[in-house]
């Protein structure tokens, strides 16, 4: 009887050694493939089409990193780095820039971080959620008005919605 007790706890404490090793200096995560990433752009491009708009659209990984850039043939030469700024400041902040632009105006106390390098508190950057994690960022301009770059880049999510649930 013994015997099995200190041959259980030995198995215990292997199985429990090797968990530790595993969470020791290494993580692993989901990150969107490119031709996810892909296809919510063209999504979000064929939602802002459809309305008529002209726009840029980039998507960005967990790290802010552009995976995929497109820009429409009559979009304006500031939209893709302006797309490209939303989509990072949706996976910086984990928040949406529509919500960013209302959270940080004058006199509000996150007011400081419409000053930090790179941020862009304008509507149309979308984090991109998989199993209630963020896996990148989209963002959208272009189209007239933050309310319009904001649905288009949420259509685009919605054209992979069945990819990201895991």
């Amino acid at each position: 009887m013994l015997g099995r007790y200190l041959a259980a706890g030995a198995v215990l404490a292997a199985l429990s050694s090797s968990v530790q090793a595993q969470e020791g200096a290494l993580i692993t995560f989901k990150t969107l493939t490119l031709e996810a990433a892909t296809e919510l752009a063209q999504g979000a491009l064929a939602a802002c089409r459809k309305g008529g708009f002209q726009v840029a659209v980039a998507v960005v990984d967990r790290g802010g990193n552009v995976q995929v850039m497109l820009r429409d043939r009559f979009a304006g030469p500031h939209t893709t780095e302006t797309a490209r700024r939303k989509a990072w400041t949706a996976v910086s902040f984990r928040t949406d820039t529509q919500a960013m632009a209302t959270l940080t105006q004058p006199g509000e106390l996150t007011f400081g971080t419409r000053q930090i390098p790179g941020a862009l508190m304008l509507g149309g950057g979308v984090p991109i959620e998989a199993g209630g994690s963020i896996v990148g960022g989209v963002g959208v301009s272009g189209a007239p008005g933050g309310d319009s770059d904001d649905a288009c880049a949420r259509a685009g999510i919605e054209a992979i919605i069945d990819k990201l649930e895991f």
